[in-house]
């Protein structure tokens, strides 16, 4: 995890193993938050209404990670089968893939990303749009930021266990991971960090579904 070229956080560059786990394909989409929203009552998302953004194929947006926890403890029991909010080093890893380079899909900016990676963009694009990693992945990295379950501190990579870490006890903030369609750039190297409040409900904030196995 981390470099030696990225910010103060993402610092000291440090090796860590995970246990087995399952990483969503793509972002959790529109139509799928629609029916969590429908069959819980649950509050929408920023900007629910608004056209751009309800397209069913989109990543869902606008959600907090206090939402992105009670999505997942609502699909965990409708499948009978736990999923939750991946830690950083998981999704590290799988935005890493099996090659040490800046994006997930090489040192260069892929071809099929919109507008050549520059933004910033009139909304989010389609889940499936674009080709996936070796890991199978779609768009990570790039047009949402993810929240992910970690505390974030900017001093945590000094002191992370070995095995598993899962971020510091307690925080301020939330970290999330990857680019965003509302940036000038919008993806961003696989080391990058980011902190939110997890109160917070940004219409480029996203999550995706981690599974342990």
């Amino acid at each position: 995890m981390g470099t030696e070229l990225g910010q103060e956080d993402e610092r000291p560059p440090h090796q860590v193993f995970v246990d087995r786990f399952e990483l969503g394909v793509c972002p959790v989409t529109r139509a799928e938050y629609e029916g969590f929203v429908d069959a819980t009552g649950h509050e929408p998302p920023r900007d629910w209404s608004h056209p751009p953004f309800a397209q069913p194929d989109l990543p869902v947006v606008g959600v907090s990670w206090h939402d992105g926890v009670a999505y997942c403890a609502w699909r965990s029991e409708e499948e009978g089968r736990p999923v939750r909010l991946p830690t950083e080093a998981e999704w590290e890893f799988a935005a890493r893939g099996r090659q040490d380079a800046l994006f997930p899909w090489g040192d260069a900016m892929p071809e099929w990303i919109p507008h050549g990676g520059r933004g910033p963009l009139q909304a989010p694009w389609p889940v499936m749009l674009g080709e996936p990693t070796d890991f199978g992945l779609f768009g990570i990295a790039t047009n949402v930021h993810e929240w992910c379950a970690d505390w974030h501190d900017k001093d945590y990579y000094s002191r992370s266990p070995e095995r598993n870490p899962a971020g510091p006890d307690h925080g301020v903030r939330r970290a999330s991971r990857g680019g965003s369609w509302r940036h000038v750039h919008t993806m961003c190297r696989v080391t990058l960090r980011s902190k939110l409040d997890p109160s917070f409900r940004y219409n480029d904030y996203g999550f995706r579904l981690a599974r342990s196995l």
